[in-house]
């Protein structure tokens, strides 16, 4: 994964990153956004548009937000909460909308 949003994006989801990406590869869930590992191409128009500062590069991101790395990675690949099945690589966040559910580990972080 070559961009990870982190804490600061709970609870907040300004989504401007969302409009700004050309690969349509940040997928809202309920409390924060996530970027598909493999749909995102690298380029970094996300990170200079999000005001609260919650994107980076995967080397840049703070150690106490390692775990963002795997919980942006498993909303993709593993079963969300209410599904049977993991998103996978859906192509494109416009198609899927909001999709209202989070991982465990963002359901239950306290900023």
């Amino acid at each position: 994964m070559t961009f990870v949003i982190g804490a600061a994006c709970v609870d907040i989801m300004d989504r401007a990153c969302v409009e700004e990406c050309p690969v349509d590869c940040i997928y809202t869930g309920g409390r924060m956004a996530y970027i598909h590992p493999t749909e995102c191409v690298d380029c970094g128009a996300c990170e200079p548009v999000c005001p609260v500062e919650a994107i980076y590069a995967e080397d840049d991101l703070p150690a106490a937000q390692r775990p963002f790395v795997a919980a942006n990675a498993r909303f993709f690949d593993e079963p969300l909460p209410g599904r049977e099945t993991a998103l996978g690589s859906p192509g494109g966040a416009a198609g899927l909308g909001e999709l209202g559910v989070d991982t465990p580990f963002v359901l239950e972080f306290q900023p």
